[in-house]
């Protein structure tokens, strides 16, 4: 049974030592088919500020560039200068783990070194010049204008996760599940043809692919989410940093946290997401290793990308979605710690990005009857419901 909004507001506020950690687009952000239509609340912004060390973000998103979520706090503020000044950043960790910044935008990039951050910077150019050429191929009768609008829509360029999104070009044949996942195929060998030339230049170990949704991972890749009759599925692909994964990330934003309260950083000043252990069972062991009961936050997770689809192979249950995994870590931590960790999730689906959602008990598409994740609240209407509860949250600080 699902907790009321206020039960979880109680909880988190009976607690002093916590850590709100959350996703973005989705979320807080609705989802869009262009991504540089997206739009932040100022109020939600506002509140954020107010919680100061017991908030961060958690996104395979990122905070700086023309597609960062910086930009969108000052458009939200109508200023480029007031965020700075009075902290209204969102602090936390981006682009899957490699990108952190506190409040005031003061930013790092743990574990990142100069040969890929040069190799990223050319990614963006070269995914153009493949999908221009497989777009003549697979869709002939776009003119030259409407061509070059959807790949300037469809190449995100930025810094460290450059990304193709196929929202608005599948958007043109939403009514041909086919030719969906023949376009989802084209996105997939356009990122592999990348990975492979990074390793021709000696980054064999560099980079992989992030493929939202998922349905979780085989032989060390992620599961393409096929289109259905229903949804998309599999609308983006990002070429990241190998090991910038949430899970590691939350351990990250962790050891900055305890750091900057205890002034010791549990897991050392220099921990990244590429040195942190791979799987959530190492993950665990070393916080229980390192981090005592006492300096344990209670952690909130709030996220909206979970799947959950039966494979008619062998009747197994593919599971996957790039906040599972983050989500997943915090329950566990919660039953280790015998903390009352909530997991929060947010019905994101909309009219311009179709996903599966909770429909009252129904959790279709997210959720199966022997998923180990549970959620303590459901946010059943998109960001805008969120950002109400949370403001109602940040109004006890």
């Amino acid at each position: 049974m699902f907790r009321t909004k206020e039960e979880v507001i109680n909880t988190i506020i009976n607690e002093k030592n916590i850590l709100i950690v959350q996703d973005l687009d989705g979320v807080c952000i609705p989802l869009v088919q262009d991504p540089l239509k997206r739009q932040i609340n100022k109020e939600y912004v506002q509140d954020v500020s107010r919680l100061s060390e017991r908030f961060a973000v958690l996104t395979c998103g990122e905070h700086e560039g023309r597609r960062g979520v910086n930009r969108l706090v000052e458009k939200a503020l109508d200023s480029k200068t007031i965020a700075r000044e009075n902290g209204f950043y969102l602090p936390g960790l981006a682009a899957c783990g490699v990108e952190f910044q506190d409040r005031f935008s003061n930013l790092s990039h743990p574990g990142l070194n100069e040969k890929e951050i040069n190799f990223l910077a050319k990614v963006p150019k070269k995914m153009s010049s493949m999908l221009t050429s497989e777009l003549k191929k697979n869709l002939p009768n776009l003119s030259n204008d409407l061509r070059n609008k959807l790949i300037d829509v469809a190449v995100c360029d930025t810094r460290f996760t450059p990304t193709l999104n196929f929202n608005e070009i599948f958007s043109l044949v939403k009514n041909d599940q086919k030719k969906i996942e023949v376009l989802q195929s084209i996105m997939e060998k356009i990122m592999i043809n990348l990975l492979e030339e990074s390793k021709k230049i000696g980054l064999d170990n560099s980079f992989h692919l992030h493929l939202m949704p998922n349905l979780g991972l085989r032989d060390g890749k992620e599961i393409m989410k096929y289109a259905t009759q229903n949804e998309f599925g599999t609308t983006d692909i990002q070429f990241i940093i190998k090991g910038a994964i949430k899970e590691a990330g939350l351990l990250l934003l962790l050891n900055k946290y305890i750091g900057n309260k205890t002034g010791i950083y549990p897991f050392g000043e220099n921990f990244n997401v590429r040195n942190a252990p791979k799987t959530i069972n190492k993950l665990i062991e070393l916080c229980k290793d390192k981090i005592s009961i006492d300096q344990m936050p209670l952690l909130v997770g709030v996220g909206d990308t979970v799947t959950s689809v039966k494979d008619p192979k062998d009747n197994s249950w593919l599971r996957g979605g790039s906040d599972r995994g983050f989500l997943t870590l915090i329950q566990r931590l919660g039953e280790s710690y015998k903390k009352k960790n909530q997991v929060i999730f947010v019905n994101s689906s909309n009219d311009q990005v179709s996903r599966p959602r909770v429909t009252g008990t129904n959790m279709e598409g997210i959720s199966d009857p022997n998923d180990y994740l549970n959620f303590n609240m459901i946010i059943n209407d998109g960001p805008e419901e969120y950002i109400e509860w949370f403001k109602q949250l940040a109004s006890n600080f």
